[in-house]
C-alpha cells in the first residue's frame, strides 16, 4: 500500500476582515491599502511612525486617537498631501509613493478634508462639477469647441444634480458654497468627491463642527457610501459614531498603531484608554481628550 504523500496544511485563522490575532499590523483578507515603515517627522517631533498597517477592502474603517496622534498628518502622507521621510505604501497593488495628490485623486482614492475645501465664490453646482474627472473642455484648445464637451458637461450636470438631490442640497443649487452651514459644507464636500466615483473615500473628521440636526444625515451618507461598494476610511473623534458605524478601528497614539480590532473589542482594550492618558496619569487632561476617555469609559460600561 503506498503512503498518503499529501502534505499536510495548517488553515490559516481567519476572523472576518483579518487573518490572524488583532494586534496591530494585522494582516487583512483583502487590503485595498497596505503601508511599510511610514514615518514623518518634523523637527524633533516623529508626527508618524507607522510599522505596517492594512486597510480592508469594502469596510468602514475609524481612525482614533489622542489630539497629536498624527492621524491627520498619516492621511496627509497616503493621499500626496505632505511626503514621508521614509516608507512605502500601496492603493489597490499601485505604489503611491512620490505620486502627487491630483494623481492620487484620478486612481480612486479620494479624501475630505477637516476643514472643508469647498470653493466659497462659486455655486454648489460648479463646485460639485469641479470633482468630475477626465473633463473633455478642460484642455485649452477644446475648450474653444463647445460640440466637443457640450454632451459631457450635460451629462457632468445630471449627476451632480442626482447627488446633490440625494445630499438634500438641491434647493441650494444656485447659492454660492460660502452661503452653506458647516454641516452643509460637509455634505457638499462628501458629494462632490463621488463625482470622481472613488473606490476608497476617506473623511477626516466628517463630524466635526457640524449641528446635530445634520449628524444623522452624514452617518446614514457614509453608510451610503458602502453600500455602493467603496471603501471608508475615516478619521473621527466621536466615540459612538465610531461605535456604530464602523467596522473595523485602528488607534494610534504618537505616531504608532497601538491597537486594531473591531470597534466593541477595542473600546474595552486597556491599551486604548492608556493611548488616550498617554503620559498625562498623574497630571490633567485637556478637555477633549478627558471627554473620550470618559465616552470610553461610557460605552465599555454598555458592553458589560
Amino acid at each position: 500500500m503506498s503512503s498518503d504523500t499529501t502534505p499536510t496544511v495548517t488553515p490559516v485563522k481567519t476572523t472576518g476582515l483579518h487573518i490572524g490575532d488583532a494586534v496591530p499590523g494585522v494582516r487583512k483578507v483583502d487590503p485595498i491599502i497596505i503601508a511599510d515603515g511610514v514615518r514623518r517627522t518634523f523637527g524633533g517631533l516623529t508626527a508618524v511612525d507607522v510599522e505596517h498597517v492594512e486597510i480592508p477592502r469594502g469596510a468602514i474603517t475609524a481612525l482614533i486617537g489622542p489630539n497629536g496622534a498624527g492621524k491627520t498628518t498619516f492621511f496627509n502622507l497616503l493621499t500626496g498631501f505632505d511626503k514621508p521621510d521614509a516608507g512605502v505604501w500601496e492603493f489597490d497593488g499601485k505604489p503611491l509613493q512620490r505620486v502627487p495628490a491630483y494623481r492620487v485623486a484620478r486612481m480612486g482614492l479620494i479624501r475630505t478634508f477637516q476643514l472643508t475645501k469647498s470653493l466659497g465664490l462659486l455655486t454648489v453646482l460648479d463646485n460639485m462639477k469641479l470633482g468630475a474627472k477626465g473633463q473633455t473642455g478642460e484642455n485649452l484648445f477644446r475648450s474653444v469647441l463647445p460640440f466637443l464637451w457640450r454632451k459631457q458637461e450635460d451629462e457632468i450636470t445630471v449627476k451632480a444634480d442626482e447627488l446633490l438631490a440625494r445630499f438634500k442640497l438641491d434647493a441650494k443649487r444656485e447659492d454660492y458654497a460660502a452661503s452653506l452651514s458647516g454641516g452643509q459644507r460637509k455634505l457638499l464636500e462628501m458629494a462632490r468627491a463621488l463625482m470622481s466615483d472613488p473606490t476608497l473615500v476617506m473623511l477626516d473628521e466628517p463630524m466635526a463642527g457640524v449641528n446635530p440636526a445634520l449628524t444623522q444625515s452624514l452617518l446614514d451618507h457614509i453608510l451610503g457610501l458602502k453600500d455602493q461598494g467603496m471603501t471608508v476610511l475615516f478619521v473621527e473623534h466621536d466615540m459612538h459614531m465610531v461605535r456604530h458605524i464602523a467596522d473595523w478601528v485602528i488607534v494610534m497614539a504618537e505616531g504608532k498603531v497601538v491597537a486594531e480590532g473591531d470597534p466593541h473589542t477595542v473600546m474595552a482594550n486597556p491599551a486604548v484608554i492608556d493611548a488616550y492618558l498617554g503620559s498625562h496619569h498623574d497630571s490633567d487632561l485637556g478637555e477633549t481628550d478627558t471627554e473620550h476617555v470618559e465616552v470610553l469609559k461610557e460605552l465599555i460600561d454598555d458592553e458589560q
